[in-house]
């Protein structure tokens, strides 16, 4: 996870996109299209949705109305679909690392602004679910408040402008190719988190390339390093997974608890159906050939029959492993050492990671701590 050029840049100040970037309403929301296609008996195509990640909610209606054929202006569209999106955006979660590097920047006195091709309204309906988002942002920009959305440089330099800072000591972090071109037309670094991390590829143009915000080292870029980390593990708030454990692999019930962001090397703890548990080390990648699809293989630190074992498995990680931070942009398992087991084993007996458990929290609808 090389940066592109030799001289380390000094950055000022840190431009976020919001969708896909720091909250997952990309993942909420997926089936809302869907849903309304329905009505008018059209079918969702994947392909055309690829093509619409990172537009305007503008331009991005426009199109919807001209590839399915809709009997609708798009003024008629965002009427009607508008109201689907309000109940949902409330349950977009924060995507891994989000609030570490927003908490992060907000102590060490570094500004920050929000720059999304959303509609400034909407907006404002996504980030008020969460305490203190609203108030770090230096500057919030929507496209409606730029003469042109991405990848349009406009909301990027006007950003830049609020906060009183040169574009050229500005980094741009985004999870869209339309992100990422406005990024640099703007003449600002840009690191690229895809949403779709199979696409990574398209995203040549960044300056960096990560899974996930976890993997964000500031220090790379002229900014105060993180200091959480314990040895070789980084705590993160606790992900849950559920599904049926079989020849080595986790099939997860539903895709919409694992975002694309999540890959590498985690450590926390396997629970059997029969409510044994076991610290784990768990490796999460990709499945590359003809069938793309995710990959999620517990390795047990303790005694079990898992070998032997095919049934429902629960799995929390706790914390990342240093290690997926040096193995760069490939998106396969990585397998897992000796190292790997004896580093996670210490770390899970530490505070920081063994007083999570599976008991149920209601109130803040995980079931950890």
């Amino acid at each position: 996870m090389e940066i592109s050029q030799s001289k380390k840049p000094q950055i000022s100040a840190v431009i976020f996109d919001l969708d896909g970037t720091l909250l997952n309403t990309e993942q909420v929301t997926k089936d809302v299209l869907k849903d309304f296609l329905a009505k008018y008996g059209r079918a969702q195509d994947a392909e055309k949705e690829k093509r619409r990640l990172g537009m305007t909610f503008i331009d991005s209606s426009v199109t919807v109305v001209n590839d399915y054929d809709l009997p609708l202006t798009p003024e008629q569209f965002r009427e009607e679909i508008v109201p689907m999106y309000y109940g949902r955006w409330k349950l977009a979660k924060p995507l891994p690392g989000a609030n570490r590097l927003m908490k992060h920047l907000h102590n060490h006195g570094v500004p920050f602004a929000l720059a999304s091709n959303a509609l400034r309204k909407n907006i404002d309906g996504k980030i008020s679910h969460h305490d203190g988002w609203k108030e770090r942002f230096k500057v919030i920009l929507g496209s409606d408040q730029v003469k042109s959305g991405k990848p349009s440089p406009d909301i990027f330099l006007e950003a830049a402008e609020r906060m009183g800072v040169d574009p050229l000591n500005c980094l741009v972090i985004e999870d869209s190719i339309v992100g990422v071109k406005a990024g640099k037309a703007a003449g600002m670094k840009v690191v690229a988190v895809p949403s779709l991390q199979t696409e990574a590829d398209s995203y040549s143009i960044a300056d960096l390339i990560l899974h996930s915000l976890l993997e964000f080292q500031p220090e790379q870029w002229g900014l105060p390093q993180f200091g959480d980390w314990v040895n070789d593990a980084l705590p993160i708030e606790p992900i849950r997974l559920t599904g049926f454990f079989t020849n080595g692999l986790l099939q997860i019930y539903s895709d919409d608890e694992l975002p694309d962001q999540i890959w590498g090397l985690f450590l926390g703890f396997a629970k059997f159906d029969d409510s044994k548990t076991s610290k784990a080390v768990i490796s999460i990648g990709w499945s590359l050939g003809c069938d793309t699809r995710r990959t999620i293989k517990p390795c047990m630190l303790e005694e079990t029959d898992v070998e032997k074992y095919d049934g429902k498995m629960q799995l929390l990680l706790l914390g990342l492993l240093r290690r997926s931070c040096d193995e760069g942009n490939k998106l396969d398992n990585i397998d897992i050492t000796d190292e790997d087991r004896m580093a996670a084993d210490a770390a899970l007996d530490l505070p920081e990671f063994c007083n999570k458990s599976f008991t149920s929290d209601a109130e803040n609808g995980l079931c950890i701590d």
